[in-house]
């Protein structure tokens, strides 16, 4: 399968931390967002950036801004759709998409999701749960050739990643959750602090 392109979806509105970018928060010294840019560009051909707003705010990341084609903040699955625009211009046939907020996924992601996608059309990363597996639907491996069928869906008011991805047919990829969850992001200022300790 042809190295897909990597898609960063940023465009959330991150109530719990209060609003604002919380991408742009320094770990380490550097942005959530540098540190994803990082990890997901040694694994794709290239990447882009999913942001609302004024795309000035991420001039310092060195990477193209694409917008949500959807109104209104209509969640991942409107990420996933401008990524796969972005990605259709470009000659890509696949996109991974990563979430801004999660620093520490995962150096074999995108390998992994592909070699799960030749069971399906689809492939989302996974850890275990107590009794369970638990899906990452912000990590994926989307085909461009559904891009209208995931327009038509989010026009027709569907949100939820997992009420669209399962009529397709969706493969896990599935990762260790020890020594930490890899998943792990930072959504309230006491995950921002835990991460600083597991950077330290």
């Amino acid at each position: 399968m042809k190295q897909p392109a990597g898609v960063i979806l940023a465009g959330g509105l991150s109530r719990r931390m209060g609003g604002g970018d919380k991408g742009l928060l320094e770990l380490g010294g550097e942005p959530l967002i540098a540190l994803v840019r990082d990890r997901l560009a040694l694994q794709v051909a290239e990447v882009v950036l999913n942001g609302n707003g004024d795309p000035a705010r991420f001039d310092g990341l060195g990477l193209d801004v694409v917008a949500d084609s959807v109104e209104g903040f209509a969640g991942p699955l409107a990420g996933v759709l401008a990524g796969l625009d972005w990605a259709a211009d470009r000659g890509h046939v696949h996109i991974v998409t990563a979430a801004a907020d999660t620093p520490f996924f995962p150096e074999d992601l995108v390998p992994r999701l592909l070699l799960a996608a030749e069971d399906a059309p689809i492939a989302l990363a996974a850890t275990p749960g107590e009794g369970r597996i638990n899906k990452h639907p912000t990590f994926g491996l989307w085909p461009v050739a559904l891009r209208e069928d995931l327009r038509t869906a989010l026009e027709d008011g569907v949100r939820k990643v997992l009420a669209w991805t399962d009529p397709h047919g969706v493969a896990l990829a599935e990762f260790p959750a020890e020594p930490f969850d890899p998943f792990f992001n930072v959504n309230t200022p006491e995950d921002m602090a835990r991460a600083q300790e597991m950077v330290a």
